[in-house]
């Protein structure tokens, strides 16, 4: 399997959701960097399942255990290792997508690439619970990132048709990126959740499911870095990115809208700051031009499918029997995850720049 990502500094996850534990392992992390478990464990709880409305009612700790890498609060230069255990597993829940693939999830695809040998309780290796290693290799990147003036906040862009006010493109202030970096509701206008719990609870209520877009931005990142044709910073992000599931689409920028406007409106004009930097009035292309990082604020928005696990009767086809029949899903799952989903981008922008940093 694909697990592994990065090259300067490595991360390998490993685990099934309903395995013993999960965990990961990060190569290439600098010696000698603090790193504060406790903000760790603030950014692991922010993602951990169970402790909101919107989320699966599985509870887990997701209490990291260390086995290397870290001496007290000091890395080692060693490869960095944690296991997460797990502790809340329904695994008879699952029995009857044995043979029955849920519509829209990986069932089908693993089954015909590992030979029916996947393990399919919890979703297994393709589940969203490994999710929570993203977390804890993004959380002690940005402990160092941001000793190098670099800055990550993500927010619940929309729920279904719900919008959150966007970020400000050219860069928001560090009380905002403070308060949301501590919120498992994230939002830059708090008087959209209650619209947006109640578009979750209206689908959960007829047992289906709701997505949404998270919308994030990296500020203080050098400017220079990034290397055409492959190794931009677009495509190292999105690759990282697209690691996290259910995400199905990543814009930068104006993204998809600055397609149907005109080059004068969607170009950005230069000019230089009082400190003599080369700034731009507008962002419309979010950080990056030509994969090098321009000075601005690197911001991006991905796009997050509604959970595939609904319990709504769905057609579906039975693999030994090879006849069409229908399906209607068990066990304990997220009606959205886009508010957990935050954390994690935020996580996986965290690792692909400590690559390029």
């Amino acid at each position: 399997m694909g697990s592994v990502f990065g090259n300067k500094v490595k991360i390998s996850i490993f685990g099934e959701s309903h395995g013993p534990a999960i965990g990961v392992v990060i190569d290439g992390l600098p010696a000698g960097e603090k790193i504060d478990l406790d903000e760790v464990y603030r950014q692991m709880q922010r993602r951990a399942p169970g402790g909101d409305k919107t989320s699966t009612p599985r509870k887990e700790a997701d209490m990291p255990e260390i086995l290397s890498g870290i001496l007290g609060d000091t890395l080692t230069g060693a490869p960095l290792c944690a296991v997460i255990r797990n502790t809340n597993t329904r695994s008879g829940d699952y029995g009857n997508i044995l043979n029955a693939p849920r519509p829209a999830h990986s069932d089908y695809a693993a089954y015909l690439r590992y030979g029916g040998n996947n393990d399919i309780r919890g979703g297994g290796h393709f589940s969203g619970r490994l999710t929570a290693n993203i977390v804890f290799a993004g959380a002690v990147c940005r402990q160092i990132l941001k000793r190098k003036g670099v800055d990550i906040a993500a927010h619940i862009y929309s729920i279904g048709e719900v919008n959150d006010t966007p970020f400000e493109p050219t860069g928001i202030d560090a009380e905002l990126i403070e308060r949301l970096n501590g919120e498992k509701f994230a939002l830059v206008d708090r008087a959209k959740e209650e619209e947006m719990r109640s578009a979750v609870s209206a689908a959960h209520e007829k047992g289906d499911s709701i997505g949404g877009v998270v919308e994030c931005i990296v500020q203080g990142f050098p400017a220079g870095i990034g290397e055409p044709m492959f190794g931009g910073v677009e495509n190292i992000i999105s690759a990282a990115v697209f690691g996290v599931p259910a995400v199905k689409g990543i814009e930068f920028g104006s993204g998809f809208a600055g397609s149907k406007l005109w080059g004068s409106r969607n170009n950005d004009e230069f000019y230089f700051d009082e400190n003599g930097q080369v700034r731009t009035r507008t962002n419309n292309h979010g950080g990056a031009l030509g994969g090098i990082t321009s000075g601005m604020p690197i911001i991006f928005r991905a796009a997050v499918k509604p959970t595939p696990s609904i319990s709504c009767e769905q057609n579906t086809v039975d693999l030994q029997t090879k006849e069409n029949t229908k399906l209607s899903i068990k066990g304990r799952h997220d009606p959205c995850i886009v508010p957990r989903a935050v954390s994690v981008i935020e996580a996986a922008a965290a690792v692909a720049l400590m690559n390029m940093l």
